[in-house]
Order: C-alpha cells, then sequence, then structure tokens
C-alpha cells in the first residue's frame, strides 16, 4: 500500500477509457493527475494506432493521448467480452466514451447507456458535436471547430483569407474543458451518490477554452468584445509589436502604466514620449514615432540581451523562437520540461510532459500502452483508502471558500469556474495596482469581458502592504479552502505569504499558481503574458501565411489563457479530491509555456524524431484541406478531406470523381493545386451556409465561417442552451455568457453580477472573520481595506 502523503491527487480514481482519436486525451489528463485509467481496444489495435504521423509504425498522436494509460483488449461484438466490460464498468468511478451518435456500439456501451446500468458511474461521450443537438451527425475537424467556434474569424489579416490557427489548439483546448467537467461530476457524485452523463461537444469545449468570444479577453482589449469588431479581420500587430532585433526578433507586450515607464527609461527618457498621456495604452498605439523608436534600440541587441534588459527595466518583452528553438531553451532545459518516452522497446525520444506540477514534481509521463502487454480484467487494488463522500449540496463545490488573487485572463477563468460551481470566491484586490481586466476605453465602471470573467465572485480590497492588511490576510487563509494566483513567482513571498508559512497557517490549504513560464528556471522571474508566451513557445512564428514571416496572425488570440485557467481549476479539484482522503492541502503551477508545449507534443515528437534521422510519415494533411471563399462578402467555408472516404464523397461535387489519378492519397497529394481550384470555383457560387449544409449531409467535414456575433443564433449552440443572458447594474446592455461545463445532471451556475473593487470589503470581513462593524470601521480608515469605487482609467476611445 502507498502512503497517502506520497500517491498522487486522483490515486483513488479508477477510468475506463473506451475513446479513439484525439478524445483519449481527456482521460490523458486525468492520467497525469494519478487517475488509474484503462484503455479498451480490439485484440488487433484500434484504428487510432496506425493514424496520424508515424514513426517506426508508431502513432505520435496515438502516443500523445494515451501515454500512461494501461490496456485491456476486448472485442465488444462478443457477448463473452461485452460481459468482461462491465465488469470493468461495475469497478470504475468514471467511463469515458467516444462512440458516435446513433451507432451500435454507442447505444450498447456509450455514456447515456452506461450510466442507465450503473447509476453511481461519472460517464461522458465525446463527440463532435454531442448526442443530443441539431447537428450530432455532422463530422468535424479542428478547422471546423475553428470556423464553427468564431476563431478563424479573428485569425488572419485584412483583405486577406482567415488563417486556419497551427496544430490541433481547438481539440487540445476543448478536452482540458472536458477534463475539469468528468472531475467536477466526480465530485457531485461523492457527494451524492447518484452518478451523471455528460453530453460533451468537442465544439462546446473549443468556444469555451480556447478563445471563448464571449468570455473574458486580454487588458489590451480595454474591454472591447469580440462580438463588437469590424467584420474583416483586424490587423492588431501593433498591440504586441513584433520587432527586428541583431539575431532574430523578440515581442513586445507595454500594457500597465508602469510597464510603459520602464520603457521610458530604457528609451533614455527621449523628451517625445515624456508626456502623461503616454501612460495610456491609446496614446501609445496611436503614436507614429514610438515603434520606430523601439525597434532601432531593438536592432541593435540579441533576443537574449533584450529579453535581460527588459527584466531589469520591468518591460515584458520575449524572443520570438520557432518550435525547434522553444524546446531547447534554457528554461525548458533546466525544468526538465521534455523527458524520455519510449514509444516502442527500441524507439524513444524526449516528450513535452505535463504543464502541471503537484507539490513541486511533474506528473511521471507514464509509458504507452503496448498490444504485447494487456492488464487483466480488473484495476489494481486501489493504492489509498477512498475518501468519505462529502455532504450533499446544490452545486458540486458548495461549501469552498476560495481566495482568488488572480488578475487577467488566467486569474479570471480560473476563480470563475470554481465560482460556478458554487464555491465561495472571494477576489483579493489591490487598489493601488487594479487588475488590468477592468481597464475600460472610456473609463466606465465595468466592461462586459470583466463581468464575464468575475461573475459569481465578490471583491475585498486589501493593501498587503500595510501589517494590519497582511495580519487580514493570513486570517482568510486560515479559513480558505483554495488560494488562486497567477503573478510573477516569487511575488507572494516578496510580501511575506512563502509556501511555508501558507502551509504553516493552514495545513489543509490548496494553493494553485498559474505563471508563464513555471515556478522555477532562469525564465521563471520574467514578465509574461499570453502573447509573449506564445512567442516564446513557437506557436507565434507559425502561426501566419505560409512564406511570410511577417504576417503573424495571433494578435487577438488570448490562447493559452482560458486554457491554463481550466487546468488550474482541475489542479483545484484534484487537490481537494485529495485533502478528502489524506487531511493534507497541497499545490499546484501550471506553466503557460510548457501548456502550448503539451498541446503540440505530436508535432515536437516528429519534429525531434526527423531531425535524429528517423523516417516519419504523414504529417502532411490530406487534400483538399483549406479555406475557401464563397459568395457575399467575406464569407468563407472550410472543407477538410480526412481519408478516402471523404474524398469519395467530395469529388462527385467537385466533378472530380472520374479522375483515377485522384483515387489515392499520393495522387491528390501531387494534384494539390488542381484540387484547390476545383473546390475554390464550386463554392465561389455557393453561399458558405448552404455549402456546409451540402457537404456535411455529404458526410464530409466542412462549416462556414462564424463571427461570434452569429453563435447565440447558430442552431449547435442554441439547441445545446450554451449561452445565456446575463446582466450587470453596471452595464446598460445585457451580455452572453456560457452556462454548464457539459450538459448534464448538474444544474445550471448562479449568475450573480461580477463585483466593483471592494463592493463586499465589509461583508467578506463579518462572514469569513466575524468581524464587528467597529473593527471594518477602523481598517477602513487605516487604509488597510478599502470599500471604494472602481478605479478610473484615462483612455478614450480611438
Amino acid at each position: 500500500m502507498i502512503a497517502p502523503a506520497d500517491a498522487p491527487p486522483l490515486a483513488d480514481v479508477r477510468v475506463l477509457d473506451l475513446t479513439i482519436g484525439a478524445a483519449a486525451g481527456a482521460a490523458r489528463l486525468l492520467a497525469d493527475l494519478g487517475a488509474e485509467v484503462r484503455r479498451i481496444e480490439p485484440p488487433g489495435g484500434s484504428t487510432d494506432r496506425r493514424e496520424g504521423r508515424l514513426a517506426g509504425g508508431v502513432s505520435l498522436d496515438f502516443v500523445a493521448a494515451n501515454r500512461g494509460k494501461s490496456l485491456t483488449l476486448l472485442d465488444l461484438d462478443r457477448a463473452h467480452d461485452g460481459v468482461r466490460l462491465e465488469a470493468l464498468a461495475a469497478q470504475a468511478d468514471i467511463v469515458i466514451d467516444s462512440f458516435a451518435p446513433g451507432s451500435p456500439a454507442g447505444a450498447r456501451f456509450g455514456g447515456e447507456a452506461m450510466h442507465a446500468r450503473h447509476p453511481t458511474l461519472v460517464t461522458m461521450s465525446i463527440t463532435p458535436f454531442g448526442h443530443r443537438g441539431a447537428l450530432a451527425r455532422w463530422q468535424a475537424t479542428d478547422p471546423v471547430l475553428h470556423a464553427l467556434s468564431g476563431e478563424l474569424s479573428r485569425s488572419g489579416l485584412p483583405d486577406e483569407p482567415p488563417l486556419i490557427p497551427p496544430g490541433r489548439l481547438a481539440t487540445e483546448c476543448a478536452l482540458t474543458q472536458a477534463g475539469f467537467g468528468l472531475l467536477l461530476a466526480h465530485i457531485a457524485c461523492r457527494a451524492s451518490g447518484a452518478g451523471d452523463w455528460l453530453d460533451f461537444a468537442l465544439l462546446d469545449g473549443a468556444a469555451q477554452a480556447l478563445d471563448p468570444g464571449f468570455g473574458s479577453n486580454g487588458s489590451a482589449a480595454a474591454g472591447v468584445r469580440p462580438a463588437d469588431l469590424p467584420r474583416g479581420r483586424v490587423d492588431a500587430r501593433f498591440q504586441y509589436p513584433i520587432l527586428s532585433c541583431a539575431d532574430g526578433a523578440v515581442r513586445l507586450c507595454l500594457l500597465a502604466p508602469r510597464q510603459w515607464r520602464g520603457m521610458f527609461e530604457w528609451l533614455g527618457r527621449p523628451p517625445a514620449f515624456a508626456d502623461p498621456r503616454f501612460d495610456g495604452i491609446v496614446a501609445r498605439y496611436r503614436s507614429p514615432d514610438l515603434l520606430p523608436a523601439i525597434a532601432r534600440l531593438f536592432a541593435q541587441l540579441t533576443r537574449a540581451e533584450i529579453e535581460l534588459a527588459g527584466q531589469h527595466y520591468g518591460v515584458p518583452v520575449a524572443g520570438l523562437r520557432d518550435p525547434a528553438e522553444a524546446v531547447d531553451t534554457p528554461q525548458m532545459i533546466a525544468r526538465a520540461a521534455l523527458t524520455e518516452l519510449a514509444l516502442t522497446p527500441s524507439l524513444a525520444t524526449r516528450w513535452p510532459g505535463s504543464p502541471i506540477e503537484i507539490d513541486g514534481r511533474r506528473p511521471d509521463p507514464g509509458t504507452v500502452p503496448q498490444l504485447c502487454d494487456p492488464a487483466g480484467d480488473a484495476f489494481p487494488a486501489r493504492p489509498v483508502a477512498p475518501a468519505p463522500p462529502r455532504a450533499a449540496g446544490r452545486l458540486p463545490l458548495d461549501g469552498m471558500r476560495v481566495l482568488d488573487m488572480g488578475v487577467i485572463v488566467v486569474g479570471a477563468e480560473t476563480g470563475r469556474l470554481l465560482a460556478d460551481a458554487g464555491a465561495d470566491v472571494v477576489k483579493i484586490e489591490s487598489a493601488a495596482f487594479p487588475d488590468g481586466l477592468r481597464q475600460t476605453r472610456d473609463g466606465s465602471a465595468m466592461s462586459p469581458s470583466f463581468a464575464a470573467g468575475h461573475r459569481n465572485k465578490q471583491s475585498l480590497a486589501l493593501d498587503l502592504r500595510r501589517p494590519e492588511g497582511k495580519a487580514l490576510f493570513l486570517q482568510l487563509i486560515a479559513q480558505a479552502d483554495v488560494l488562486l494566483s497567477n503573478f510573477k513567482p516569487g511575488t507572494l513571498a516578496s510580501l511575506g505569504f512563502d509556501p511555508e508559512m501558507l502551509a504553516q497557517t493552514n495545513p489543509r490549504l490548496v494553493a494553485i499558481d498559474s505563471s508563464a513560464f513555471g515556478p522555477s528556471g532562469p525564465w521563471s522571474g520574467r514578465l509574461g503574458y499570453g502573447p509573449l508566451v506564445r512567442a516564446a513557445a513557437g506557436i507565434t512564428a507559425v502561426w501566419g501565411y505560409p512564406g511570410r514571416p511577417d504576417s503573424y496572425s495571433d494578435t487577438t488570440t488570448v490562447y493559452p489563457d482560458h486554457t491554463a485557467g481550466r487546468l488550474g481549476a482541475t489542479a483545484a479539484l484534484a487537490l481537494l479530491l485529495r485533502r478528502e482522503r489524506t487531511g493534507a492541502g497541497g499545490a499546484a503551477s501550471v506553466s503557460q509555456a510548457e501548456l502550448v508545449l503539451s498541446q503540440n507534443a505530436a508535432e515536437i515528437a516528429a519534429r525531434r524524431l526527423a531531425e535524429a534521422g528517423h523516417h516519419v510519415e504523414g504529417s502532411e494533411p490530406d487534400a483538399p484541406w483549406g479555406v475557401y471563399r464563397c459568395k457575399g462578402d467575406d464569407e468563407w467555408c472550410v472543407i477538410t478531406s480526412r481519408g478516402d472516404d471523404d474524398w469519395l464523397a467530395l469529388a462527385p461535387l467537385m466533378g472530380l470523381a472520374g479522375d483515377a489519378a485522384l483515387r489515392s492519397r499520393s495522387g491528390r497529394l501531387g494534384a494539390r493545386d488542381r484540387i484547390d481550384t476545383a473546390v475554390a470555383g464550386w463554392l465561389a457560387g455557393h453561399d458558405a451556409d448552404a455549402a456546409m449544409h451540402r457537404l456535411q449531409q455529404a458526410g464530409v467535414p466542412a462549416a462556414a465561417m462564424l463571427r461570434v456575433g452569429d453563435l447565440p443564433a447558430f442552431a449547435h449552440f442554441a439547441g445545446r442552451r450554451f449561452f445565456r443572458e446575463s446582466h450587470h447594474p453596471s452595464l446598460a446592455a445585457a451580455f452572453l455568457t456560457e452556462t454548464r461545463p457539459a450538459p448534464s445532471a448538474m444544474p445550471d451556475p448562479p449568475d450573480r453580477p461580477a463585483p466593483l473593487m471592494g463592493e463586499h470589503s465589509a461583508m467578506v470581513l463579518r462572514r469569513w472573520l466575524g468581524l464587528p462593524e467597529d473593527a471594518i470601521a477602523a481598517l477602513i480608515a487605516a487604509g488597510a481595506v478599502s470599500a471604494i469605487d472602481p478605479p478610473t482609467f484615462v483612455e478614450t476611445q480611438p
């Protein structure tokens, strides 16, 4: 038996994985957190072992989704093996499947059927559009998910075709939402004894976790919603400019006034930029001279020199690195972000590990389940005793107390997810250093972005620089279950709250932090925002038009912030589950740069293996794969041909069915230009929506490009009650927010308005600490606590 203190957070959780393809990544996330995950495959192995990028006969995409799992071989068409599967399900806590809606296997072993036979199970069915919805039988690929989630409409440059983001970001981000939903349902089940079936759509997850159009936006947006952007794509490169330097390029991210003042000092305090109005973002954006002046400074310096000087002056800046460079930086080497993983007994490579560290340790990457080494028909004995059930509440986290020190998007999302699940979340704020997400261009009290990202929270304005504020904070820590933060590593310790003090104050505390590059290593102290993370982690360099190195098009996305928030919230749930079992708290850290690497693990491994001389095949997508113009103003349609079946459905529509040379994949790849011309000609005469429906009816993954404002009326989102209308007293108009992590038996979250700064200071001190009114008044008079109006920003509408 493993001592409870040594066991990973989900050591007593058993997961049965009936998925195939990318959907298997949801169970891999739970495996990274210590769950015992048993994958089910037919005796000859599942088809996804032979699909995607192959090296040495091994699918790297399969490895990415399935490392860390064990294996049982079952032929589900045989009655005896069906009985064996039921026996495994009876031992499991969670069952995940990806059976297509209406399939015979899904009718027998899908989540809804399994939950009906095993009512204490939490089951999840992962499909492109869900089982219940108008588009349940449609097909999807990553480009289709980008098109229908509104992400594609924001990727690219004006007067250019929209640009499909690199990799498989839509699916990977969606699966982090699936993992969070699974653990939340599991916690609810432990409280009530009743299981649940979650009907998870990858499109829903992509719309929630990649870059939600109605969620929190970055502070550079200054409260402007994506739905309010111009119809065409926006050239926002000026917000996070990339400037040439002596050995490449760097990206600059000037947001807060103090960051600009550091840049002003670095420039040598030039009189041309001494006007106080340059403290405002809009004045800096409008200046025709500022970026050229910075470019002249950078032109003589290397990336490393600029990054070092940026740290000295407090200026957020990062070198632009390609994917090959990104995995071999001093930071990634120092943190052992890539570890040796055996793909087969004779083939190994360095592989990106989990971006979540638990108590300062990265989870073991596990092994790849081999057909020659299947497990038996039973889960191993639980390494620790299961936790006792919690008291049942209306929402899964009822009764949990959370101190939320998070800022900008990662901070907003992590706490908001827990607040939506019923936790009592108090946002700790500083009147001297307000959250950048509060910023609006017209100085108004609230923006839809802040209102969406901080709903269901309360605000306590606390000055942690004062002794009275520090003492109050420690009293609050003693009462809290969870502490959330995403400051630069070391910030809390510099205020006197190092991890040892926090653990001594409350041994049951679960502390979750997120940072750009992780809590250790030579880059850990660097200022980091999403644009800098993307530049340093190699994603910006490949998010552009082929052959145009200046066309980077990731400026309007906030990836990986929303995904990092979900990983942080998932880690919090996992540690709370461990605490139920052990009584002890713990800590988890999320590295946003390592998150980017982990979500591109198969691409990274393919590149490294090819560089080492191994043959890697299947890296090129089948043809056609692209975005094509349709009738109307800036209307586009995505089409993906995954293989022969899709081609046989697509070719007749394009007038290409009779060409024998195109029947093989190699023939189609060789005729890519001709096929593109035929597809473009066909779509040019069709309305995008009509073309999408016709192609999907033929079984071809296709999608019209939706803009964010189109999403609420789209049949899929409307039919699944994806959005709901919310209101805030400080906003004249209603705004939209998401509902649950996935359709299930869990109730919808509450819809309390996001707080003004310090709006609940007195109430929180009364409720959490029992302080009398005179004591609260004295703290306010001393300046340790504020109950104030929100700060006024001087930005004006450009």
